[in-house]
């Protein structure tokens, strides 16, 4: 009888040391899903409107707000109406931030290396850091930003644009150049999007 009492007391200190631990996480700093090798596809109205990839997404939800972290880095593709592939977004480290409270958005932020491509106009963004606004659909940065375009090339701080990366606005722009065409019969093919043969060279 007293071997048995022995073994429940020693089973009710363990359980007693484990919620112990547990009072000591601390939530804000724990992922609480890890979701590895991340396909997401946002649709409307039965047409595909955006897919995300990533190698290592993480939830985290503290009393403010729930985020996701994307540590290993992220690829945002946006698509048309149509349904054409249109823009490329690639950073080595992303965060959506979900504010708890009503009157504020949602806030999707890219950092370290970011690359923003928009295939049908084959216009180039490389900057540090984007935020994205989803409810005012816009992309923006105060940073440095590199633009390349048929055009010619622009750098300058700071970037506007709408979620698709079309009509870019570069902000403080200083030592750019542009590039004169004079056969204007040029083709430009969105090799993307294109489908059937490619005009023979």
């Amino acid at each position: 009888m007293l071997a048995t009492t022995l073994v429940v007391a020693s089973i009710v200190v363990s359980c007693k040391n484990r919620i112990g631990e547990a009072d000591r996480l601390d939530l804000s700093r724990t992922p609480t899903q890890r979701i590895y090798d991340m396909f997401a596809v946002q649709t409307k109205n039965g047409s595909v409107e955006m897919r995300i990839e990533s190698d290592l997404m993480e939830h985290y939800d503290t009393d403010s707000a729930s985020f996701d972290t994307f540590p290993r880095g992220v690829s945002v593709y946006g698509y048309t109406d149509e349904g054409l592939l249109e823009s490329v977004i690639v950073a080595d480290n992303a965060r959506h931030i979900v504010p708890k409270q009503k009157d504020r958005d949602e806030i999707w932020e890219a950092f370290g290396n970011v690359i923003l491509h928009n295939v049908i106009e084959q216009e180039t963004m490389e900057t540090d850091t984007i935020y994205w606004d989803q409810a005012k659909k816009e992309i923006y940065t105060d940073c440095y930003v590199k633009l390349y375009s048929r055009q010619g090339f622009l750098q300058g701080f700071g970037m506007r644009s709408d979620d698709h990366v079309r009509n870019s606005v570069l902000y403080r722009p200083f030592d750019g150049y542009g590039y004169v065409v004079q056969d204007s019969t040029a083709v430009i093919i969105d090799s993307v999007n294109f489908i059937g043969p490619f005009p023979k060279k």
